[in-house]
């Protein structure tokens, strides 16, 4: 972070600072501060990339940190009094010198906060400028100067740099500037991640489709079957033992020779290639099924992506495309359908006629079922043991079954009632009443 802009920050916060009410590691390298009264600065200390900035709503912590660091910034810091705030040594570092008062000890605490490049820290120190603890530990072997517990910290060497100055009209202002920033390259950053694993998954289905075998040659090859199967059948009389090759004529007059097994006798081989037909004859049927819903999963998958270059924030695109779980991944493979959570709700979207009637058949009478009225549509359940259900899921859950039932942006009616209410007529094809639309615009 630039040199005047850290300059910029202690002077406002030596006259805005009484108290730090509160401080919280809230990721790897970012901490939270609250001064006064809801005062909120966020301090995030990657390594070459430190930042000072504001936000409207609260930042959330992204796991619990619970490491010595952790504990002692909180024992330290925790409603206590400011007493000094301070560019310390005219460097790009931090000093916030703190009083907490306990009922039989008074503590002095230095916070140290240090923006110095590939160098950046947060170090707690005592008031003899000894380490209590920091967020990175330097040894000896790393670098001349140590950070390490009960070491006392030396001073970082002086360099002949002369850092910019520039005005700062606002810096306040400035901070939520920074923030907005960050969270527009952090927003391009994790789309671009989320698109290329969506791709990546629509290019692997894509691949498959591609190669499956065609429906056509495949009855093709099947009939060939059962043709070679009744010419061997219509010219047993014929066939020797261990005969290698059958020349006779097709039912069309047309002269073929039909390689045999001469292993088996030629009867039980004839049998063999009825057998083999007959499963040609199912894979083609099947292949047909099996493509329809490959090419249907490649639609929602190429929805998702829509959606994804749609999103406008990161919360959305966590949404739409969560991270997975360490054990997820077998869970994943064996669901017949799409999942999404919203306020503790279960959503379910089938992307495909298989996963549609999947749902429809497991559902529970209690279920909310949501489809596109009067148009093709993804089925669309809410897992639900009320009557009701709050307006707000209604709308998520409607918006959902929009954004992957069409591929444009626009306003459209969505059918929804319990699944006690839809009586199914053909696979996916359903009659349904009471019901409610709701008018959902993506």
């Amino acid at each position: 972070m630039k040199y005047y802009l850290l300059k910029a920050v202690v002077t406002y916060l030596c006259q805005n600072t009484e108290k730090m009410k509160f401080i919280k590691r809230i990721d790897n390298n970012t901490i939270i501060i609250e001064f006064n009264n809801k005062n909120y600065l966020y301090f995030d200390m990657t390594k070459g990339n430190s930042l000072i900035y504001k936000r409207d709503e609260l930042l959330k912590a992204k796991k619990d940190f619970n490491a010595p660091f952790d504990v002692i910034l909180q024992k330290r810091f925790n409603n206590s009094i400011v007493e000094d705030i301070q560019l310390y040594n005219d460097d790009k570092v931090i000093n916030i010198k703190v009083n907490s008062s306990s009922s039989y000890k008074k503590l002095t605490t230095i916070l140290q906060l240090e923006f110095t490049g590939k160098h950046t820290n947060i170090i707690i120190l005592d008031e003899n400028r000894v380490v209590l603890e920091a967020l990175r530990h330097i040894d000896e072997f790393a670098s001349s100067r140590v950070v390490k517990v009960g070491v006392k910290l030396d001073e970082i060497p002086k360099t002949n740099i002369v850092f910019k100055e520039e005005k700062v009209d606002d810096i306040e202002k400035t901070l939520y500037k920074i923030y907005e920033d960050l969270e527009k390259r952090d927003l391009e950053n994790y789309r671009k991640q989320k698109i290329s694993q969506v791709s990546k998954k629509l290019k692997k289905i894509e691949k498959i489709v591609s190669t499956l075998p065609l429906k056509e040659n495949l009855e093709k090859e099947s009939e060939q079957l059962y043709t070679n199967g009744n010419l061997i059948l219509n010219n047993l009389y014929n066939i020797k033992p261990y005969q290698k090759s059958l020349v006779t004529y097709d039912f069309s007059g047309n002269e073929v020779e039909i390689v045999l097994d001469n292993k088996i006798p030629a009867s039980k081989y004839a049998n063999e290639l009825f057998k083999k037909a007959k499963r040609l004859k199912q894979k083609a049927i099947n292949i047909k099924i099996e493509k329809g819903n490959l090419e249907e999963k490649i639609s929602f998958l190429k929805r998702m992506v829509l959606n994804l270059e749609k999103a406008i924030s990161i919360d959305e695109i966590e949404f739409l495309y969560p991270k997975k779980q360490k054990n997820q991944t077998k869970t994943k493979k064996s669901q017949n359908y799409e999942s999404f959570f919203f306020e503790g709700y279960k959503i379910m979207l089938g992307t495909s006629e298989r996963e549609n009637i999947y749902l429809l058949q497991k559902a529970k009478a209690s279920d909310f079922w949501f489809h596109l009225k009067d148009r093709p549509s993804s089925h669309l359940i809410v897992q639900n043991t009320k009557k009701t259900l709050p307006e707000n899921v209604i709308i998520k859950a409607a918006q959902i079954c929009a954004q992957f039932s069409t591929d444009f942006s626009g306003t459209y009616e969505v059918d929804y009632t319990q699944r006690r209410n839809v009586k199914i007529q053909n696979g996916a094809n359903v009659l349904y009443n009471p019901y409610t639309t709701i008018v959902i615009k993506i």
